[in-house]
């Protein structure tokens, strides 16, 4: 009897080794990517030359840094070139960008372990990601990952990694659309509501991660073999499109809508921007090229065309697309909510209406554009420069119901009749715009070996004059201190914040409910109900930016009334 069970659970165990084993050959095989094979032709012996101080050449190719702080590169050729040339001058930005990405990473996620399961988690939900990626854009990834830093080769081999940050923004944004925490906005006026009737863009891409990641923000030229010249406001390693416009006057920006989450991978929807701004000249071209790409994560790709003197919003979908436009008006605003027809009604997009923060800012963008009868590029940069709710009501710094949240990795304006692009500076939106003239920077790009100018200093922006104010300051104490009040709250409960911290960090952003709200937390941490429930009450007099965080206060509040009621 004893030996007929030993048989039965050494079999067992042989066919769990063999599930076991069998599950680890297919995950390998399942994850796998394959590496492009490029020919590398004449890149092999390519050097990087210093031609001065913050300013680096290789062939026609360069990087250069513009006094205000933004890296200006300039790459052209084939999309393997593309990608040697870029990787090559921005090595040292690329690695100080990742080791940013990484660290937000492990703030978000702190705990190892779920970690490690998050890398293999992505490596399979990404396995099918090349099949939905052009080639030349794998090509010019392949490129750029040859220079990728040797530090995290355990995370994934250099390619795998350069690829899958492409489409880091989709999944990021669907694993947390339950709990977006930031919303871009974007606007266009053409026509009479244009100061000089042409086409004018603005928009906010309010996507943070982390101070460091947007300390070196990049205004790229391409100059690619096929396709229209573009410029880009991206990062190192990020061939992607978040903000850019073509030599044709071609605009596109992105904003995120609300997603479910996906089960397989599509096309990254910055590739799909990028896809559109090298290669439409108008809306219809750009509409046709949408229709093309399937995604995994709903976004509106806001699209301006000079050559129709117009902006419509390509609603795109895993499921399906619709085009909005707003007929007989020479204004669009892009929130973070569908307003086509075909996504309207929605169930999750009425839920995001409701939940979110987006309604509002599009209520406050409209009451801003009506403030004048027509709008031009200084005006464009005020709007995205406000940080006051509905009726210029003071609704706290960082508030994620202003247009300006003081979070933005940049702002871009576009005139795309007259080829030009307003980049914001550091910090955030408020730093100088810089002005580029598509027509004039490609003119001088490929023959540029001296540090000039290739920016417009006659139409640059100044910086908003609230850095200049006990408002910034203000902002800065509470940015330093709510950082502290989060770890000691967490992490360190040995810790306790003197009433000289507390007073402090309430005089920094007094119209907060966010404050209070942390300040309900931290008091909470230290069993003093009666202080968390002073803060959280005051918490729910201020204007709170989401559906959700007004639950989870109130939420908060019961627990602790309940507990106070049981005592």
């Amino acid at each position: 009897m004893l030996e007929r069970i030993i048989k039965i659970v050494l079999k067992t165990l042989i066919v769990l080794l063999i599930l076991i084993i069998g599950l680890f050959v297919y995950g390998y095989f399942a994850i796998r990517i394959e590496v492009p094979v490029i020919k590398a032709g004449n890149t092999q012996n390519w050097q990087r030359e210093t031609i001065s101080e913050n300013f680096y050449a290789v062939k026609n190719n360069w990087l250069k840094k513009h006094p205000s702080g933004l890296w200006e590169l300039y790459v052209e050729g084939n999309p393997y070139e593309r990608g040697i040339a870029n990787g090559m001058l921005t090595k040292e930005l690329h690695a100080f960008q990742e080791d940013a990405f990484i660290r937000q990473i492990k703030i978000l996620v702190p705990n190892d372990a779920y970690l490690n399961f998050l890398k293999y988690f992505v490596g399979y939900f990404n396995r099918h990601l090349p099949n939905h990626i052009i080639p030349e854009y794998k090509e010019e990834i392949l490129g750029i990952s040859k220079f990728a830093s040797d530090k995290y080769d355990f995370i994934a081999p250099k390619y795998h990694r350069i690829l899958n940050y492409h489409g880091a923004h989709d999944i990021g944004h669907a694993i947390q659309d339950k709990n977006m925490v930031v919303g871009c906005t974007s606007f266009s006026v053409w026509d009479k509501k244009s100061e000089d009737g042409k086409l004018l863009v603005g928009r906010n891409f309010d996507f943070y991660s982390g101070d460091d990641f947007a300390k070196n923000k990049i205004v790229q030229f391409t100059n690619p073999t096929t396709g229209y010249q573009f410029a880009t406001v991206t990062w190192s390693g990020f061939i992607g499109a978040c903000s850019g416009m073509n030599v044709k006057g071609l605009t596109v920006t992105i904003n995120a809508a609300k997603s479910s989450i996906p089960t397989d991978v599509a096309t990254p929807i910055a590739l799909l921007a990028r896809e559109i701004l090298q290669y439409a000249k108008n809306i219809d071209e750009a509409i046709a090229i949408a229709k093309k790409r399937t995604v995994f994560v709903s976004e509106s790709i806001l699209i301006g065309s000079a050559e129709d003197n117009r902006t419509v919003s390509i609603e795109k979908a895993p499921e399906k697309m619709d085009v909005y436009e707003v007929p007989n008006s020479n204004q669009i605003i892009c929130p973070n909510h569908y307003q086509g027809a075909d996504f309207k009604n929605d169930l999750p997009n009425l839920t995001n209406i409701i939940e979110s923060s987006s309604l509002y800012r599009n209520v406050r963008l409209k009451q801003l554009l009506g403030n004048t009868e027509t709008i031009n590029y200084t005006q464009a940069a005020a709007i995205l420069r406000n940080q006051k709710g509905l009726n210029d009501k003071n609704i706290g710094l960082t508030n994620e119901k202003s247009l300006n949240q003081l979070i933005a990795h940049h702002a871009v304006i576009f005139k795309p009749q007259d080829k030009l692009m307003w980049v914001s500076s550091n910090p955030f939106q408020c730093g100088q715009f810089i002005c580029y003239n598509l027509d004039s920077v490609f003119a001088k790009a490929k023959h540029l070996k001296t540090d000039i100018a290739v920016n417009e200093p006659q139409l640059t922006i100044s910086e908003d004059p609230f850095l200049k104010t006990y408002g910034y300051q203000n902002f800065i104490h509470f940015k330093h201190l709510k950082n502290y009040i989060q770890f000691i709250t967490k992490k360190s409960p040995l810790n306790t914040l003197t009433p000289q911290l507390e007073n402090a960090f309430i005089r920094s952003n007094q119209e907060s409910y966010y404050m209070y709200q942390l300040l309900g937390d931290y008091y909470v941490s230290r069993s003093n109900k009666e202080k968390a429930i002073e803060y959280y009450n005051l918490a729910l007099t201020k204007v709170i930016a989401t559906l959700k965080e007004e639950k989870q206060i109130k939420e908060n509040l019961k627990k602790l009334i309940s507990i106070n009621k049981k005592i």
